[in-house]
């Protein structure tokens, strides 16, 4: 794991106010990047004095805005929830991605792509949740009921299991009904078919989502300590894992829902985050939000950018930089509890 810097609160906020400077420059470059490059003075006039009259304005407002802004709250998630496990299951492994979540989220927007094609937005949103919920349910009795009980590496090993697992069940299930196209979709993770009620679903997920993580953090901070130490100074564990899990399932079930299985935020931004901040989850979740946002509008630039003007899917630009930090963490690991 990476070490930590000890910073005072004043310069953790200072931090967290040029990564939010970044994050809203980063979002105006996101907005002006695409098959039409479109300079910065029209961006800021298509949001400030919108014409539906000029062509421009209509591709800012109704495509690029709400890709921009989905983008930034799809990487805030997947952080944030990589954040929550992470803490709660002291295993530096855990992220949505790597612990089957976003797998589990997947496969049930398939099933319901298969045999309800015609279901609303929230319908799919609604599906991502309960897939989310399985696959972390089976993930968790796995490590639960198997001998010497729940571990970090059974954890990491669980997930990786029963993600392949839900993986492979997709892609018969796309095969069979010919959602091959959806499939791909989902599994390379892309914000291109993002809208505004895109965004209204996320941010209507985020609400409760994020106010939960932010709710549980210090407790989160206590049970990173041993579960031992947080019942020693009367925590109810059980109530916070379960609180954490439903923030997490929100936050990841809205997510990968609307921009599929996007991989590795969830693992390297909260560990980066601890890095700067430390270990109070109190500064490590809002300012993974930040931070998570920042990388994916990043990434969804750089997906744009690659092999212009086609687009090269975001989780593979996550990928890139997460498969490298993943083996890291893993040798640095070294199999422990």
């Amino acid at each position: 794991m990476l070490s930590q810097i000890n910073h005072s609160p004043i310069l953790k906020i200072l931090i967290n106010l040029i990564a939010l400077s970044f994050l809203f420059i980063s979002i105006a470059g996101s907005i002006a990047v695409g098959a039409v490059d479109i300079d910065i003075t029209t961006v800021w006039q298509a949001l400030v004095s919108f014409d539906p009259s000029i062509n421009a304005h209509q591709i800012i407002q109704e495509l690029r805005l709400p890709r921009a802004i989905a983008a930034a709250l799809v990487g805030a998630f997947l952080a944030v929830s990589g954040a929550i496990m992470q803490g709660m299951t002291r295993n530096p492994l855990a992220s949505p991605s790597i612990m089957g979540v976003t797998d589990g989220a997947a496969f049930a927007l398939v099933i319901t792509l298969a045999f309800f094609p015609t279901v609303s937005s929230f319908g799919s949103v609604a599906s991502g949740f309960i897939g989310a919920g399985i696959a972390t349910t089976l993930v968790f009795m796995i490590g639960t009921f198997s001998k010497g009980g729940l571990t970090p590496v059974k954890l990491a090993l669980g997930g990786v299991a029963i993600g392949t697992m839900l993986s492979s069940m997709s892609s018969m299930i796309a095969l069979h009904f010919q959602l091959e196209k959806e499939l791909g979709f989902w599994l390379a993770g892309g914000l291109s078919g993002t809208n505004w009620n895109s965004v209204i679903i996320l941010i209507a997920s985020g609400v409760i989502g994020l106010a939960l993580a932010i709710g549980i953090s210090k407790s989160i901070t206590v049970l990173s300590l041993g579960e031992d130490i947080a019942v020693g100074l009367g925590q109810n564990n059980q109530r916070i894992k379960i609180i954490a899990i439903l923030s997490v399932l929100i936050l990841t079930g809205a997510a990968v829902s609307i921009a599929g299985a996007v991989g590795f935020v969830g693992l390297i931004v909260p560990h980066i985050t601890r890095f700067i901040m430390g270990t109070d989850y109190r500064w490590i979740v809002p300012s993974s939000a930040i931070f998570g946002s920042l990388l994916l509008v990043l990434s969804d630039i750089m997906a744009r950018m690659v092999n212009a003007p086609y687009e090269t899917p975001v989780g593979a630009i996550t990928s890139l930089i997460g498969v490298p930090f993943f083996l890291y963490l893993a040798r640095g690991s070294g199999g422990g509890k």
